[in-house]
């Protein structure tokens, strides 16, 4: 077990969630949260399960918000969440705590994720018709050492 932050409307509704489908557990129930019910037994929700409502859910508030992205997962919320905490300034090695990554050279592909969304920013942000394209080299803002990606997230 480890501590996960959580926002606070996700913590209102995990709260709601468990008052409707657990109102009897206990802080340390040893139910599973996430469950599917086959012939009236309570069964671990598997992964795919959860994929496929996610997708279904994501393809539904597609149809609402055009800003859903297409191919919605599981994965997507986590990868996000720590871009954004990444992005806020919280320090890698707590997010790298927080996802409880084995390894901290995981954690480093959001250092590397940043940095290249930032080039490509550039890239885009300078009309190809501009006099200042000649001057732009976005190549410069490419970070591909490790040791100096590290040193610029703080980590050596």
């Amino acid at each position: 077990m480890r501590p996960v932050p959580l926002r606070e409307n996700t913590s209102e509704h995990l709260n709601q969630y468990i008052r409707l489908f657990h109102p009897d557990a206990g802080v340390y129930s040893n139910d599973y949260l996430f469950y599917t019910v086959r012939n009236g037994v309570k069964k671990r929700m598997t992964e795919d399960n959860a994929r496929d409502f996610i997708q279904k859910y994501g393809e539904k508030a597609r149809l609402v918000c055009a800003e859903v992205p297409e191919n919605v997962h599981p994965h997507l919320f986590r990868h996000s969440f720590a871009m954004s905490l990444y992005r806020s300034g919280v320090h890698l090695t707590l997010i790298s705590e927080w996802l409880g990554h084995a390894n901290f050279e995981t954690t480093l592909i959001y250092a590397h994720a940043d940095t290249e969304i930032k080039r490509k920013a550039i890239e885009k942000a300078i009309p190809e018709d501009s006099p200042l394209v000649e001057h732009i080299n976005s190549e410069r803002y490419k970070v591909d050492n490790e040791i100096l990606l590290k040193e610029l997230c703080g980590l050596r």
